[in-house]
């Protein structure tokens, strides 16, 4: 999963396609009061920012439970925590040196509180533990994406005085039965996680080797909780996988198998006014039966995120993606025989090794026959320990990846206008998510296809459905007016 998420077409994405750029550490802001069945408080209060991808985010409430369930409270001030905690992205060197130098920044709290601990969680936690504790001493605590089960024993330990460290990559641990506290603040949209892991040892990529094996959640447990976010408010919910298509549960009493099309219409019926979406998909697993289930029923989400990562053959093998150019074209082919109006996005890697001229302008040509509505587009860094890195030299001039890098960036903003464009005048169900970062006046909201629509406020709320005409727009999002309250 190489990431270069500085430039993106589309900034309605809210970290869409389990990709990941660490950008500046969002803090998680607990929504309502404490969780049904919380612990009683310890009086210590934890710190958390999270970086990266939707699997990160979705961790952090994992944690949060955890730590809820074990006295901790959450506070929103990292000077006033007694554990300071990073949720980070291992994807690119890049997003590792920030969080070192955010690292850094968070040691001041020592300066007033010396037995404040700082901890790091995740894909960095698990590739660099003996780094972060032994060479560079920023941390007291290493927790890697199966252990947060742990943390409270890890906190003692680093209270006591030891480094407490704890990366082991289990084959079973899925958090299935850990009921998520809801740690942002629109009480709109929710993450679930339905597996963890990869297996597809894509050789630019370092998620198989911090997130370990593929594993997937009881389907059971999956529903019940969209159920409870549906109960509880909730509108719309992202099933989110490193793969999903590859979601396989096996039901031990009765030895039936749940696939991830089985997965998708069993959270749709939770209710016609829940909205389901997914991600991440692979072109060498997303199935005619995925599709027809998503044209079934009218509240599974027509979008789709289908990383092509290059657009030739050969570059794809030397990737190991497992598919080839004339593959996926037939995929997106299928998506439009299906689902017509199905929106389509993906990832683009350009400046791959040994990538040449010709294939380069493949990447271009696949790009110009799908025409994506938006797309993550970054140049190949190479990343240690990966299968590219052993193999192959990173051997395309920095100064050649930028400007095939800006190619397809620049053709990307074509496209992702020319979609816009063809939305003016059209109108379309909208979830009303939030106030407008631009002002008061406006809230937001997506479409079936994940655009997002600003409109002014008139009467709406947060969570309710409205359609809105469109009437403008810019290469990121629509813009309109309500026609229709829902």
């Amino acid at each position: 999963m190489q990431e270069h998420l500085d430039i993106q077409t589309n900034q309605s994405q809210h970290g869409n396609a389990l990709l990941g750029e660490a950008r500046q550490g969002e803090v998680l802001e607990l929504q309502g009061q404490s969780p049904e069945g919380a612990s009683v408080e310890n009086g210590k209060k934890f710190y958390i920012e999270s970086y990266g991808c939707q699997m990160n985010f979705s961790d952090s409430e994992i944690v949060a439970s955890i730590l809820y369930d074990n006295g901790f409270r959450l506070t929103k001030d990292y000077m006033e925590a007694d554990v300071v905690l990073l949720n980070t992205c291992s994807i690119r060197e890049k997003a590792e040196d920030r969080i070192r130098k955010r690292l850094k920044e968070l040691n001041v709290i020592k300066e007033n509180k010396q037995d404040a601990l700082i901890g790091i969680l995740g894909c960095m936690a698990e590739r660099l533990k003996d780094k972060l504790l032994q060479q560079e001493k920023l941390v007291d605590i290493v927790c890697g994406p199966d252990a947060y089960r742990d943390l409270p024993k890890l906190v003692g330990e680093a209270e006591s005085g030891q480094k407490a460290v704890n990366v082991f990559l289990s084959k079973e641990e899925t958090y299935a039965e850990i009921n998520p506290v809801r740690l942002d603040n629109s009480g709109v949209t929710a993450f679930i996680s339905i597996m963890r892991g990869c297996d597809n040892m894509c050789s630019f990529c370092v998620v198989p080797f911090t997130r370990g094996r593929e594993r997937s959640r009881n389907a059971y447990s999956i529903v019940a909780e969209a159920q409870d976010l549906f109960d509880r408010g909730y509108k719309e919910v992202t099933l989110l996988g490193q793969n999903v298509d590859s979601y396989k549960w096996t039901n031990p009493e009765t030895e039936e198998v749940c696939n991830f099309a089985n997965l998708l219409e069993m959270t749709a019926q939770v209710h016609p006014d829940l909205r389901v979406r997914f991600s991440t998909s692979h072109p060498k697993d997303i199935t005619d039966e995925v599709l027809y289930t998503m044209a079934k029923y009218e509240n599974i989400c027509n979008y789709i995120h289908l990383p092509v990562q290059s657009g030739n053959s050969r570059v794809l093998k030397l990737m190991n993606r497992t598919y080839d150019r004339e593959w996926y074209i037939d995929r997106v082919e299928a998506i439009r025989r299906i689902i017509p109006d199905c929106a389509i996005s993906t990832d683009v890697i350009a400046g791959f090794c040994s990538e040449t001229e010709e294939e380069h302008q493949e990447t271009l040509s696949m790009m110009e026959y799908v025409k994506y509505q938006m797309a993550y587009m970054f140049f190949y860094s190479e990343r240690p320990g990966t299968l590219a890195a052993r193999k192959y030299e990173d051997d395309i001039p920095l100064e050649t990846k930028k400007r095939r890098l800006r190619e397809i960036i620049d053709l990307q903003m074509q496209h992702s206008l020319a979609h816009n464009k063809a939305d003016i005048g059209k109108t379309f169900k909208v979830l009303v998510e939030k106030e407008s970062k631009r002002s008061k006046d406006d809230l937001c909201g997506r479409n079936d296809q994940n655009k997002m629509i600003i409109f002014p406020r008139e009467n709406a709320q947060a969570a309710q459905y409205v359609m809105v005409k469109v009437s403008d727009c810019t290469s990121a999002s629509l813009k309109g007016e309500i026609v229709e309250y829902l």
